[in-house]
């Protein structure tokens, strides 16, 4: 993990702002009581979760929600310092995911393609690579990607700057629009540290994700199954949810630390009824306390919890005609061997 403050952090934390939540240009309303909340409208009822929620958990926080309208359209329901930087963490790897893949839509890499899992890459912390105990067996491209986004491998990042290298992934983020969005290079071109995102544009890269146009829609269609695969993360957004509702949300979770406290984050796209991306979320909370819970016990995901309970409820029945894309995953079957 890393420990110091970013230097962007560190402007951040001197200059003492604080985050000031705006959603279609107006303040962040007084938390309601709980029997109210039924009564408003989607939008403003996410509004008033986040605002109690956030007062809740502590620290600084930036965040973009948006939510489909009437139309079908997305518009913004939080917007709450939505252009900071800040350091992503773990949810970096969908960046690192998009590049990989963007080298695979252009025919200059497979999903099939091998690589040994070499016993000096490995790296510690989240994922299933270091838990084998022995190395050396190939895997491919799909393999990595896949414990990458579904239990958040380090190893499997380390495995993708082999095949995309930190300035390329940087070029080709720059590329699709991307401006903040950056892995940090060190002094092997194929190593880097996760680097740092906006909320608006970890929310842009979902949604294009979503729509079917960030990459191929092949490509788009494969990393979706992954985030919304029941195996993945469940503590935050889609804790209190059944397994059916669960396969409606693909999620990405960040945990570390630095000198400003500890960070907890959550990006990610509910589907519609129909399959349709009907809201996408980014959370960045850093100066938490707890600084060793990354659990579900932590104050942030719990706040996470909440709030994915409060937006999912809202786009339960939702269905968009005019959606470019849509998209049911197939429902879970149990599997007793045999």
């Amino acid at each position: 993990m890393t420990m110091g403050m970013s230097r962007r952090a560190a402007l951040a934390a001197s200059a003492g702002a604080t985050a000031a939540l705006v959603a279609g240009g107006t303040a962040a309303a007084a938390p309601a009581k709980e029997d109210d909340l039924a009564k408003l409208p989607p939008a403003e009822k996410i509004r008033r979760v986040y605002a109690r929620q956030k007062a809740k958990a502590g620290g600084t926080w930036y965040s973009h929600v948006t939510r489909v309208n009437a139309a079908g359209a997305m518009e913004n329901v939080i917007e709450d310092d939505a252009d900071h930087v800040v350091n992503g963490y773990s949810v970096q790897k969908l960046a690192v995911a998009t590049a990989v893949m963007d080298k695979i839509d252009r025919g200059q890499l497979t999903l099939g393609q091998k690589l040994d899992l070499q016993a000096d890459i490995i790296l510690g912390g989240t994922g299933i690579y270091f838990l084998h105990t022995v190395w050396g067996d190939d895997i491919t491209v799909a393999n990595f990607l896949t414990a990458m986004l579904l239990v958040s491998d380090n190893t499997a990042v380390r495995m993708c700057g082999r095949v995309v290298p930190a300035l390329e992934i940087n070029d080709i983020l720059a590329a699709k629009g991307f401006v903040h969005t950056r892995v940090e290079p060190v002094a092997n071109p194929n190593r880097f540290f996760l680097g740092t995102t906006t909320p608006h544009e970890i929310t842009n890269l979902l949604t294009r994700l979503a729509n079917g146009t960030l990459l191929s829609a092949g490509s788009c269609a494969f990393l979706l199954s992954i985030l919304r695969w029941i195996n993945g993360y469940h503590d935050g957004i889609r804790r209190g949810m059944s397994s059916e509702e669960r396969s409606r949300v693909a999620t990405k979770y960040g945990a570390d630390f630095n000198t400003l406290g500890a960070a907890r984050h959550e990006a990610g796209v509910m589907f519609g009824a129909d399959g349709s991306p009907a809201l996408v979320y980014g959370f960045f909370a850093e100066g938490l306390g707890d600084l060793d819970n990354y659990g579900a016990t932590h104050p942030a995901v719990e706040a996470h919890a909440v709030l994915g309970r409060t937006m999912f409820d809202t786009i339960q029945s939702t269905t968009s005609a005019a959606a470019r894309t849509k998209t049911v995953m197939p429902k879970f079957q149990p599997n007793n061997g045999g």
